[in-house]
């Protein structure tokens, strides 16, 4: 993974770095720093680019990556198939040879087509004096986009940094709708910047009328964006969602509400053909998993291994059902001897002022604990940071040494004062979040930022010590929800709309995940120098579940914690787990608390102020 930049200014100027954008970009990537510029002679115009390595595959290899031909890749990506890459080489270069290659715009989009992974890129094309760029289908990677008029320039970065002023709003996303493409040349003569788009196309068809709404509502002013003018596109790496309809379903014997069993599953895991749904998910899901805690950097020969106490794989961990496959998954394909860092956020609860009591209870107990519910049961928590996702992933831990009590889990409790939430929300997480804005984006930001960074305290012979995860790949079980109607608004548009509602719920769920959530996911949890990677929208792990009739991956007839994510809660008991298997949904800013610690009449789309930078 890296952090990328790429500044075109369409004459040469003197180009001086914003120095907190260098130091976000540079922690992104700490192993490794370069800048190149490239000066276009007939015609004139500027690339600056910058990228900051961290060191996740193959050998070690220098970004920004010029070839022989004066061709540049800044490439911020995995590749895990499609194009063969061995253990011991850097996919930049081997994506960097294989761009220098083609022979003209088609293959570079046939090309790119092929890559199975999350990236985000910038290449320069020196034949011809073209820039190209994007983000791969699911946007998996962050690249954001800003024009400056007063300097005629275009910057594209992983990651920006928010200000005050007229400029506050001039960064966007670069929409993860296709790939884009840049004739410097007419750019030049034009002195304006256009970019012509090829869009992914789906089941044959083009998606440009589908995402010329999503450009132009993104287009940074100044520029002009052209829809597909050649015709070329990017075939989808997923397979289109399956929007049958079911003519009818059996009759189901209705299920308690109010307290969802794991025996409640076991009839459904005897049907043959649900049997056979199952393990395929499972099978799918494995291989995404094990392609993502295998890809690592390659160690030379005779070198030393790492501690065997230093883990390489942490999971972003509520004890919930997502984050327990995953955990129960790495666990199948992580090296016995190495730990497994599971990584559960908690903000401190807030004591509420004591009320005098009136002179008529002093019969009553003064002093009983304060009790709340999670997940209808009854918890009283013996501490400020006793969350529910604390208990549930306690409850989680306990189940994960039961499934392997050989592995060493390290539960790293993440305990964050609402002080230090404040102090870290100004000085960085603002400026990761940016563009986004809402109270939704700084709660699940803060929480995942937090998260990821892994410093808190581990149980050790029955006492707790400091620990910070040594972990660079961070797993992370967003995309299961999306794909298998895990939220409530599923059931909702399902009771109002049935299941033609539900299918179209669904579809714009995954349309719109790249600006929902994944840039900023991967902007915070970069921000450590670690990297992000989402087994549960591998593009086979997508594809599958797209191919499956909704009713199969979900059946919101029955209740919660077990209808919703049904073909997920089934694979869990498969995998042997137990009662997270029937958890229902919560979401992380109530789960880990951080949505108590603010406004509580605030609603998740308000523009969020305690993000915004105030004037100097």
């Amino acid at each position: 993974m890296c952090g990328i930049f790429c500044l075109l200014s369409l004459s040469p100027t003197h180009f001086e770095w914003d120095k907190t954008l260098h130091e976000h970009l540079k922690r992104r990537g700490p192993d490794l720093s370069q800048d190149l510029t490239v000066r276009g002679t007939n015609p004139s115009y500027q690339c600056v680019f910058s990228a900051h390595v961290l060191h996740m595959r193959g050998v070690l290899t220098p970004q920004p990556f010029q070839d022989n031909t004066g061709n540049v890749l800044v490439w911020n990506g995995e590749i895990f198939g499609g194009l063969p890459v061995t253990p011991e080489e850097n996919d930049t270069a081997v994506l960097s040879q294989r761009l220098s290659s083609c022979d003209g715009p088609a293959e570079i989009l046939s090309l790119l087509s092929a890559v199975r992974g999350p990236w985000a890129f910038v290449y320069y094309q020196k034949a011809g004096d073209y820039l190209w760029f994007g983000r791969d289908f699911l946007g998996r990677r962050s690249l954001l986009w800003r024009f400056d008029a007063a300097v005629n320039a275009l910057t594209l970065t992983s990651v920006a940094t928010q200000s005050s002023g007229p400029d506050q709003s001039a960064w966007q996303e670069v929409p993860a709708v296709g790939v884009y493409r840049i004739d410097l040349k007419a750019a030049t003569e034009a002195g304006a910047v256009t970019f012509d788009l090829h869009p992914w196309a789906q089941g044959g068809n083009d998606l440009a009328s589908s995402c010329s709404e999503t450009i132009l509502k993104s287009v940074p002013s100044g520029c002009t964006a052209v829809m597909n003018p050649s015709g070329l596109v990017l075939t989808s790496p997923v397979c289109p969602l399956n929007s049958s309809i079911p003519k009818s379903l059996d009759e189901k014997e209705s299920l308690s509400e109010s307290h969802p069993r794991v025996k409640d599953l076991e009839p459904m895991l005897a049907s043959k053909e649900k049997n056979n749904e199952v393990s395929r998910l499972i099978d799918v899901l494995s291989e995404a998993v094990r392609r993502r805690v295998r890809s690592l950097p390659f160690r030379v020969q005779d070198s030393p291994p790492p501690p065997d106490d230093h883990a390489s794989v942490a999971i972003l961990f509520s004890g919930g059902l997502d984050s327990m496959v995953l955990a129960a998954l790495a666990d199948r394909h992580t090296p016995a001897h190495q730990p497994i860092d599971l990584l559960n956020v908690a903000f401190k609860l807030q004591v509420p002022k004591k009320q005098k009591e009136p002179a008529n209870k002093h019969g009553k107990h003064r002093n009983k604990p304060t009790s709340f519910k999670t997940d209808g049961a009854d918890c009283q928590p013996s501490g400020l940071f006793d969350v529910p996702d604390r208990i549930t992933g306690k409850a989680g831990l306990k189940e994960l040494q039961d499934l392997n009590p050989e592995r060493r889990w390290n539960f790293v409790e993440i305990n964050v004062t609402k002080e230090e939430l404040q102090t870290i929300r100004l000085e960085l997480i603002c400026h990761l979040l940016h563009p986004l804005d809402t109270v939704l984006d700084d709660s699940i930001g803060c929480a995942v930022w937090f998260a990821a960074r892994g410093t808190g305290l581990i149980s050790q012979d029955r006492d707790q010590r400091p620990f910070t995860s040594s972990a660079r790949v961070v797993l992370t079980g967003i995309g299961a929800d999306e794909q298998l109607a895990g939220y409530s608004r599923h059931r909702v548009r399902f009771t109002t709309s049935g299941h033609e509602g539900l299918i179209q719920e669904l579809a714009m769920e995954l349309d719109r995940i790249p600006s929902r959530n994944l840039g900023r996911d991967d902007r915070v949890i970069g921000d450590h120098g670690k990297e992000a990677r989402f087994p549960y929208l591998d593009e086979d792990v997508v594809s599958y579940l797209n191919s499956l009739p909704v009713w199969e991956k979900a059946d919101l007839s029955l209740p919660r914690g077990v209808g919703e994510k049904l073909l997920l809660r089934l694979a869990a008991r498969q995998l042997g787990l137990g009662q997270s298997a029937a958890l229902p949904k919560r979401a992380m800013q109530f789960g880990s608390r951080i949505a108590k610690m603010e406004d509580h009449r605030e609603k998740a789309s308000d523009k969020c102020t305690r993000l915004l930078v105030e004037e100097t």
